[in-house]
This record gives C-alpha cells, sequence and structure tokens, in this order.
C-alpha cells in the first residue's frame, strides 16, 4: 500500500468514526426518555469512539 492510499484511508475511518459518534451522541440523548441507562451506555459508546478516532489520528501523524 503507498503512503498516500493510507493517509486517504486513515482519513475515511476518522471521519466516519465522527459521524458515527455525533450520531451516538444525538441518540442517546433521544433514547434517555425510554432508559437513562441505555442511554449512559451509548454515551459511553461515543467516548470510546472518539478514542478510537484520537488512534487513527495517532497513526496518521505516524505515517
Amino acid at each position: 500500500m503507498l503512503k498516500n492510499e493510507a493517509e486517504h484511508l486513515l482519513e475515511h475511518w476518522i471521519e466516519h468514526n465522527q459521524s458515527h459518534s455525533k450520531s451516538f451522541r444525538e441518540r442517546a440523548l433521544q433514547i434517555k426518555e425510554i432508559s437513562e441507562a441505555a442511554a449512559r451506555d451509548i454515551q459511553e459508546a461515543a467516548e470510546l469512539m472518539d478514542k478510537c478516532t484520537e488512534m487513527l489520528q495517532k497513526a496518521k501523524q505516524d505515517l
């Protein structure tokens, strides 16, 4: 794989994760009406997604 291909792939994953994280947070607010515990779990998932995104950004820098 070429460096620019790896950069493109990482950029795609980063954007994808950021989109999911945002969606998780929005849905957690809606789900909170049904279950606060489930909403907390989804919020935690968003935080973990943010951590994954940080690691992908680090990987991009390390290229």
